[in-house]
């Protein structure tokens, strides 16, 4: 089974499209190959897997983490969300651009976003579960945040009124982040 890129993004973000077996029992499908991600240019070990469960209108994000870096292999299993991606390299052609594309469990995209990309998503359905691969083990000390609606950058979101952690409300723009020391780990 073949997994292709559908699209190419933002310097280095991927939208993928993972080849669907499909009959009346239902489906099968590779999300991750080791051998086809390579033969892509993309990374063939993931170090941890996470599982997240949301309600309609809730944003998470924009997260990233700078210690370890930490690329994310993204996809919805149940429902719909907008996945977002954010480039935050300095020096990056696409600095301050965003991504946004509608994933579902039905059209089985999945993003790739490589460490330098701050990330997030809306839920556009009553639940949406997202699961993304990770290249890096997450770390509390190294991971940071860019606000959901930094007027720099300027994302159109699907929903004005979000339900957001505390954490997020309170995220630093991305003008504040570039200006921080860490933010080299990032440069294009």
């Amino acid at each position: 089974m073949k997994i292709t890129i559908e699209s190419r993004q933002l310097n280095g973000l991927l939208v993928l499209k993972p080849e669907v077996f499909q009959d009346d029992r239902g489906f099968f499908l590779e999300a991750f190959r080791k051998d086809q991600f390579l033969d892509l240019g993309l990374p063939g070990e993931f170090v941890q897997d996470n599982h997240s469960k949301s309600v309609k209108g809730v944003v998470r994000g924009l997260h990233f983490q700078y210690e370890p870096p930490m690329g994310k292999l993204m996809r919805v299993t149940v429902g719909t969300a907008y996945l977002m991606a954010v480039d935050i390299r300095k020096g990056s052609p696409t600095l301050g651009k965003w991504f946004g594309i509608e994933v579902s469990a039905e059209n089985k995209l999945q993003v790739w976003a490589p460490a330098g990309f701050a990330r997030g998503f809306c839920v556009l359905s009553d639940v949406a579960e997202i699961q993304y691969k990770c290249t890096g083990i997450y770390s509390n000390k190294g991971e940071s945040g860019i606000r959901w609606n930094d007027p720099a950058i300027g994302i159109t979101w699907p929903v004005s009124n979000p339900t957001l952690s505390k954490k997020d409300e309170a995220a630093q723009t991305l003008a504040e982040w570039l200006q921080r020391p860490e933010s080299e780990k990032f440069r294009y």
